[in-house]
């Protein structure tokens, strides 16, 4: 099913996002945790994936037919475009069709010094628009509540959003935050620029220091002083440390679904009991 489809049949929709192991033995033991997650009744699971790698020895793709066929749960895959070209898209492309997986998250993907650039697809646009001509995917974007690290400005944000929107994405999930305000203002500005897409929060609960100073730097999310608090506090304690950050997420998911938002989408980190604490604390809400 697209995941349009459950939008228009569900005021929040729940999901998960998982990311392929890295090794093939963790690959194989990754069925506890989809065991779980499926348990939880998501409505959809979101595969990361990793640039540089053929369609052949894709895990993303892997892990989403086992999602699909085994678990009974729509998968969505992400496909970034930076370092392919035209040719390695459509063998993406067929490959999908042929495993019935129609919906795509469409990225541009990381800058990596490890992988070369091609030149066919510079933005998360020029991939939308050209999955378009390929079949009948249902494709997501990524937007970003507090601005692209790359952004010029939030007119400039705004605007590029745009021209995803317009290219063809019909959903977008955000990166992750810790501030509300922001995701509201940012919805807001969407709607005044004629984005009229389902817009799903993502949230990422944060249970260690390490973590939580790796997406900072990585996805440029600020912190709420009442949060810094919270991490000074507890970082050197881990299980008050996961306690309490596991409370700040549930009480930013909360919030959002009181102020009718059009989704949770849930960084898991592949880790089922987070996954689980956050549903049992929302089961009579969402």
């Amino acid at each position: 099913m697209k995941i349009t489809e459950i939008h228009k049949h569900k005021k929040a929709v729940l999901s998960f996002e998982i990311f392929p192991p890295k090794k093939d033995t963790e690959l194989r033991n990754i069925d506890e945790t989809l065991g779980i997650l499926s348990e939880l009744n998501p409505d959809f699971i979101s595969i990361t994936f990793g640039a540089g790698g053929s369609s052949n020895n894709n895990k993303t793709i892997e892990l989403a037919k086992k999602i699909k066929e085994e678990y009974h749960v729509e998968p969505v895959v992400h496909l970034t475009c930076l370092c392919y070209d035209k040719k390695e898209i459509d063998e993406f492309s067929r490959i999908l069709t042929s495993e019935g997986i129609i919906n795509v998250l469409a990225l541009r993907g990381d800058k990596n010094p490890n992988v070369p650039e091609k030149d066919e697809f510079k933005h998360a646009s020029d991939l939308i628009t050209y999955l378009k001509t390929k079949g009948d995917f249902c494709i997501a974007g990524a937007c970003y509540p507090e601005c692209h690290p790359e952004s010029k400005s939030r007119v400039d944000e705004i605007q590029n959003l745009k021209k995803k929107v317009d290219a063809g994405a019909e959903v977008l999930l955000s990166q992750l935050f810790f501030d509300n305000n922001y995701c509201y203002r940012f919805v807001e500005e969407c709607r005044i620029a004629g984005i009229t897409v389902p817009i799903t929060p993502g949230i990422m609960p944060v249970i260690n220091a390490a973590q939580i100073k790796r997406m900072v730097t990585m996805c440029g999310a600020s912190l709420p002083e009442r949060f810094e608090k919270i991490i000074h506090k507890f970082e050197d304690n881990k299980d008050a440390l996961f306690d309490a950050g596991m409370s700040y997420a549930l009480s930013q998911i909360i919030d959002l679904l009181a102020n009718d938002v059009d989704g949770i989408h849930l960084y898991t980190m592949n880790n089922p009991v987070v996954a689980r604490k956050i549903c049992e604390g929302i089961r009579n809400i969402i």
